[in-house]
């Protein structure tokens, strides 16, 4: 059975805005307070565009005016939205979920519906893939989503709205008469007010109401919608998940480790399985970078990263990871790492021309345009032995590529991720 998952950001106005708020201000976090996005503070002008779960217990709505939210709420902090902050925040979701596969759908600046089938082979079960989204969006990204699991777009978006914040929900066809059936008619996605109210002066205030109503009934007091909404009340969409068109801006992973990394030797090795997922992604969508990121989080929460650009566009494994250990070596101040990542932009078709370096073929930063050679010691270049060219790393990533597809991910690794033996 092929599933879809709707994955929704909770509160996405207010959510962004207070993980961006917590970096200036790590003691104000606007989720836990009677908090709202709105219009201008000083003359509490506009309406409530988000409201946290607080302000919620004060009867704050959404969409009503923010003077009527301070009525009921003399002590609400309100923030203004910042929609470039929006826009940048959306996209950071969409590229993480991007990393799961390219079946997506985004509907909204805050949602978006995934093909689970891509991606089932990864995991034992729809629940523990949606679960592991969301601890990645949660862990790396700062804030929290609802994932609903369903056979199709209406019952995924329904199972989304059920409890929140950061849980995941499945609604299959055997479910829909306990989980679905009680709600209100005013809660089945495409039923609106009007309609509602309507069908409660006909009796039917369920869904589950409407879902054992006539069908030629409703045809007779809503015309063709009554047959969208008995459809809807039954669990039936006809609507299929179209993948939206994306021109690649970036590609990249991070990861949130077990255990802080307190050397460089273990959080290079994190660099290197990054690495090799990054470059990975490249090669599949034919794509060659030109800008790389590295990023650190700090087990304190404190962010940073530095990146660089390339005369000469890379995929390969092996000169993304030397590029990221020396972005790690200039940016790392010694204190314990809670995440790591790497990201790629300014991406091109690994078809279209590349301008290569006069010095490719000596090292993989040298070919990949990282440091010119006058940039470097000596003594600095001869503690780095020649690495094979560019294109014997491009046969051999295209070779592990091939095992990895046919026989899993596990089929070939790097000597340095086998763990040694005791003695």
């Amino acid at each position: 059975m092929d599933l879809i998952f709707h994955i929704d950001v909770n509160s996405a106005f207010l959510s962004w805005s207070a993980s961006e708020k917590l970096k200036s201000d790590p003691s104000l976090d606007l989720r836990t307070i009677p908090s709202i996005i709105g219009g201008d503070q000083k003359s509490r002008h506009g309406v409530v565009l988000a409201k946290s779960v607080p302000a919620k217990k004060y009867g704050i709505q959404t969409g009503e005016p923010v003077v009527n939210a301070f009525r009921k709420c003399p002590f609400l902090v309100m923030e203004p939205p910042d929609h470039r902050l929006y826009h940048r925040r959306s996209q950071e979701l969409m590229e993480l979920l991007g990393s799961y596969t390219s079946d997506i759908e985004q509907v909204s600046i805050d949602e978006c519906y995934m093909a689970y089938s891509p991606i089932s082979h990864r995991f034992s079960s729809p629940e523990s893939a949606a679960r592991k989204i969301a601890d990645q969006v949660r862990d790396t990204l700062g804030f929290t989503v609802n994932v609903g699991i369903a056979p199709n777009k209406l019952l995924a978006k329904m199972a989304s709205d059920f409890e929140k914040p950061d849980r995941v929900h499945t609604l299959y066809k055997t479910e829909i008469p306990i989980k679905m059936w009680p709600l209100s008619v005013r809660e089945l996605f495409m039923v609106g007010k009007s309609s509602a109210a309507r069908l409660e002066e006909l009796g039917i205030h369920t869904i589950g109401d409407l879902a054992h109503a006539s069908p030629e009934f409703l045809e007779a007091q809503f015309k063709s919608q009554g047959r969208v909404m008995w459809e809807h009340a039954n669990g039936i969409d006809h609507s299929r998940l179209i993948p939206n068109d994306h021109t690649f801006k970036g590609i990249g992973n991070s990861t949130t480790l077990a255990n802080d990394a307190t050397t460089a030797a273990e959080a290079k090795k994190v660099l290197l399985q990054l690495s090799e997922q990054v470059s990975g992604r490249l090669r599949k969508k034919a794509q060659l970078a030109h800008t790389i990121t590295v990023e650190i989080k700090y087990s304190d929460f404190r962010s940073c990263s530095r990146q660089t650009q390339l005369l000469t566009p890379i995929s390969t494994t092996d000169a993304l990871y030397d590029c990221a250990c020396r972005l790690f070596d200039e940016l790392w101040n010694g204190a314990p790492i809670r995440l790591l990542g790497i990201r790629t932009t300014k991406l091109q078709s690994n078809t279209d021309p590349v301008q290569l370096s006069l010095f490719d073929g000596d090292s993989p930063l040298f070919s990949a345009g990282v440091f010119e050679p006058s940039t470097v010691s000596d003594s600095a270049a001869s503690s780095h032995p020649p690495k094979p060219d560019l294109e014997k790393q491009r046969r051999l990533d295209a070779a592990m590529d091939e095992i990895k597809k046919k026989f899993g991910k596990d089929a070939v690794m790097r000597g340095s991720f086998l763990k040694r033996p005791k003695s």
